[in-house]
């Protein structure tokens, strides 16, 4: 019998026990409808390589991991080339998790995984809204004639939950007509406050790392110049940890652009301090 000890390829300081644990990362290794630059499907594997390189201290929330107590449940694995039957999966493995009492963190993969997530959690969760950081609307109502596109994700998962119960930041490219829809509903926002009417809702936060300059988020899949800093979205995270966040994704990592690792690590730290906004 070989005495190791073996390297662990989970995600640092999660617990290895999904029965006893309160919120499961799910890796989301899809990118079948990206419209530039493929390679997110590479993402949550590399993310988990990267978090062996992060303290498990966050000194943003004065929290050490074990504290999130957080299940690595691994990749899941897609038909490839079908993007109806990989969002199946997402779903049905969502509504495992919150049958079985606890809370999804995705990574992708694109942004289109959101939808499924966002399928599953409101057949468990009343009164449910969605945050969502981003530097594109996401709110066509197709791609091409493909509803089922990362450029339609939000305005379907909107649907679901409604439009007043949708808040999105950083956005700064889009369609005329999603700027338009945007400003008729007001779900564009700036200021910290702009929050507060959904004080009294379920969240789910979505974060595009594209939301990101591209000076700090060059390996994404559609970089677009005029984003937030890091410490801007840490400020965003902190005021979100005063809600019930009941679920969240990180998704757009395409870390194969990124030869320096630089991406993979903001990316990877990213996760660390949303895990800690939602725990309480």
């Amino acid at each position: 019998m070989l005495r190791g000890p073996f390297l662990d390829r989970s995600w640092m300081g999660q617990n290895s026990d999904y029965k006893s644990s309160d919120i499961v990362m799910l890796g989301m290794p899809f990118d079948g409808t990206v419209s530039y630059r493929p390679g997110s499907r590479f993402a949550p594997e590399q993310i988990r390589l990267a978090s062996w390189g992060l303290e498990e201290y966050s000194p943003y929330f004065d929290k050490h991991l074990e504290d999130c107590n957080f299940h690595d449940a691994g990749d899941l694995e897609f038909p490839l080339g079908n993007t109806v039957k990989s969002l199946e999966v997402i779903k049905n493995n969502v509504e495992d998790i919150y049958s079985d009492g606890k809370k999804v963190f995705g990574i992708g993969g694109e942004h289109l995984v959101t939808l499924p997530e966002i399928q599953a959690v409101s057949k468990y969760v009343k009164n449910l809204a969605i945050v969502h950081f981003d530097a594109h609307t996401d709110l066509r109502e197709e791609y091409l004639g493909e509803p089922l596109s990362h450029s339609a994700v939000i305005r379907h998962s909107a649907e679901i939950v409604g439009f007043d119960n949708l808040k999105q930041i950083g956005i700064r490219s889009g369609m005329k007509e999603e700027f338009e829809l945007m400003k008729r509903h007001n779900t564009l926002i700036h200021n910290y406050e702009e929050l507060d009417c959904l004080k009294h809702k379920n969240i789910f936060v979505t974060v595009d790392l594209d939301v990101l300059d591209t000076s700090i988020m060059p390996g994404t899949g559609t970089p677009e110049v005029g984003g937030l800093d890091f410490n801007q979205l840490m400020g965003w995270f902190k005021y979100l940890s005063k809600f019930n966040i009941v679920g969240a994704d990180v998704v757009e990592l395409a870390p194969d652009y990124d030869s320096s690792g630089a991406s993979t690590a903001v990316a990877t730290k990213v996760i660390r301090e949303l895990l800690m906004a939602m725990s309480k």
